[in-house]
């Protein structure tokens, strides 16, 4: 059985429970902000890498040679589904809204650069998550808008269902900052 084993350290780099998602998150500190709502079925994270391959029409150079090949972007979304809703989350799903009188989301034809938001998905990380000292996986998702629309499921004797799949987007501001940042902190033992 010399391939069916694991490091002697395994349990303690796991990854537990489906996290939240929050307005904003301190990596220092490990200060979360608000929550965004209570979520259902846990969080998918996808950062998919586009490529160009330079080679791939050069005689006498075969496809897939490193030193010809470009990454293009990032297409960044974290998906899943609420099971709670406020006015100010109601607008970040709909993604180019306002909020009237407090309780009434205004859809809009136009974006605005105030429709893009940070977004924080933070998870338990390590065998020592509980206290000051716990470990967490943060993902930071920049620019976030939600491009799936507003989307509601409802049933007969059951809890409301919010569809959600924020993109991160990049800016003309920071052209090479891609849109996303991932955080490992394992945790220590408190004192």
């Amino acid at each position: 059985m010399q391939y069916t084993k694991v490091d002697s350290d395994a349990f303690e780099q796991l990854q537990l429970n489906a996290g939240i998602l929050v307005s904003s998150f301190t990596p220092d500190t490990a200060t979360v902000g608000d929550i965004l709502g209570a979520t259902t079925g846990g969080i998918n994270f996808t950062a998919t890498p586009s490529f160009t391959d330079f080679g791939e029409d050069v005689d006498n150079v075969p496809n897939g040679m490193k030193e010809f090949k470009k990454l293009d972007y990032y297409d960044v979304h974290m998906t899943g589904t609420f099971l709670t809703c406020t006015p100010a989350l109601a607008k970040m799903l709909v993604g180019a809204a306002d909020i009237s009188q407090t309780t009434k989301i205004v859809p809009r034809n136009d974006l605005l650069a105030a429709d893009f938001t940070e977004l924080w998905w933070v998870g338990d990380y390590s065998d020592k998550n509980t206290g000051t000292s716990a470990g967490y996986i943060a993902i930071h998702l920049l620019n976030a808008l939600n491009t799936s629309g507003f989307q509601i499921q409802s049933t007969k004797n059951g809890k409301g269902q919010l569809s959600f799949d924020f993109q991160g987007h990049y800016s003309l501001d920071a052209q090479d900052t891609v849109p996303f940042e991932i955080y490992v902190k394992a945790g220590t033992t408190s004192s």
